[in-house]
């Protein structure tokens, strides 16, 4: 008869190979560029620029990148037009002005007509959203107040990134082209 182990026939292994039962690990399957890719383009768009720039943080060869990046544009997974698009409407609901937007999609390597698209979809009214912020950070009727407040106001949609002829319309409280 074979001697037992001192913890009997029944012990478990004590391996530091084995892992505890019902807690197996499957070993996790590297991702290919394009698969890297695609979780990127599942969460929120990416202009072509942006997504490479993310890839290569993540280690992937600038080729691979891009001819994945080539293949989920071809399959429309990637667009930088639809992107702009978005980006447009996204940076409009949160108070900035057209001049700010076009700047942050040229850091985004888009072209001048992909940009210029993007901005004659939108369609807001760039006076209204500036009176309408006007209104809400200042909390008056501007056309009325001091001039104090009044260039306070009109600094506040420069930054933002509004135009003069905005900022003036917005400031007398007239929306007439």
């Amino acid at each position: 008869m074979p001697e037992e182990d001192a913890a009997g026939p029944n012990a478990v292994a004590r391996d530091a190979d084995v892992p505890p039962s019902g807690s197996r690990k499957r070993k996790q399957r590297e991702l290919t560029p394009t698969q890297r890719a695609l979780a990127l383009l599942v969460r929120r768009e990416h202009s072509r620029k942006e997504l490479a720039r993310k890839l290569a943080e993540r280690g992937i060869e600038s080729e691979a990148a891009s001819a994945a990046i080539e293949r989920l544009t071809g399959d429309g997974w990637q667009s930088d037009a639809r992107f702009a698009e978005l980006l447009v409407r996204t940076r409009a609901a949160h108070g900035q002005g057209p001049i700010r937007i076009r700047a942050e999609l040229g850091t985004h390597g888009l072209d001048g007509d992909t940009i210029e698209t993007a901005m004659q979809a939108f369609d807001g009214d760039w006076r209204q959203a500036a009176q309408d912020l006007v209104r809400r950070r200042f909390g008056l009727e501007l056309a009325s107040a001091d001039p104090v407040q009044r260039r306070k106001a009109a600094d506040f949609l420069y930054r933002r990134g509004f135009d003069g002829d905005t900022v003036r319309s917005a400031l007398r409280g007239d929306l007439q082209d």
